[in-house]
């Protein structure tokens, strides 16, 4: 499982990399093994306001569909729509091909995320 320095970690393995006050938000690398291949990826919309802790969106797999959690409040100001056309680029590289990108209301809310190290501790016990 491939984690990355620097970004904040959910316990619903939602993955963020902040750029001021702008929170870049995709998927893990663990949840999208655990999920298998990835066939969509329901995303809000331009403007939506996400609340921490809350549904988003979700993401569909051959095997099942999770909902997608928001790590932090505030307004998306972009989707990835690359992904409606190849969800499976979550697969490839969920690192690289996040899912929103949402300005932060509570900058705050990053405190109660995981760093790169307590999240792959995290996942060992799950």
């Amino acid at each position: 499982m491939k984690t990355i320095e620097g970004l904040y970690y959910s316990e619903s393995h939602e993955w963020v990399k902040t750029e001021g006050d702008m929170a870049i938000i995709g998927i893990t690398d663990y949840a999208q093994h655990a999920m298998g291949d990835i066939v969509y990826v329901d995303m809000p919309e331009v403007d939506d306001e996400v609340n921490a802790e809350e549904e988003f969106g979700a993401v569909e797999s051959v095997k099942a569909a999770s909902d997608l959690i928001s790590p932090v409040s505030g307004t998306v100001v972009e989707v990835n729509e690359a992904l409606e056309d190849e969800s499976g680029l979550l697969n490839q590289d969920p690192y690289e091909n996040w899912i929103i990108k949402v300005q932060m209301s509570q900058p705050d809310e990053l405190d109660k995320l995981m760093n790169a190290t307590d999240y792959a501790a995290f996942c060992e016990n799950q």
